[in-house]
């Protein structure tokens, strides 16, 4: 089990996207909260979700 989910395992299931106000996917291997609708992956930095639009990666431009 990683830092995150230690920390506090209930947090990541109240969590919303802060773009969309859509449900967040948690990506284990990538340390990520991803938002499907909105494209956007949140980075979990130090077992805290980073939820600034500012710091997510767009999955479109990975994918591209």
């Amino acid at each position: 089990m990683n830092d995150a989910m230690k920390t506090n395992p209930k947090l990541l299931e109240r969590l919303v996207c802060p773009v969309t106000r859509g449900p967040l996917r948690y990506d284990a291997d990538a340390q990520e909260l991803i938002s499907d609708k909105a494209g956007l992956a949140f980075p979990i930095k130090d077992g805290i979700p980073i939820l600034l639009e500012d710091e997510a990666r767009d999955l479109n431009e990975t994918e591209a």
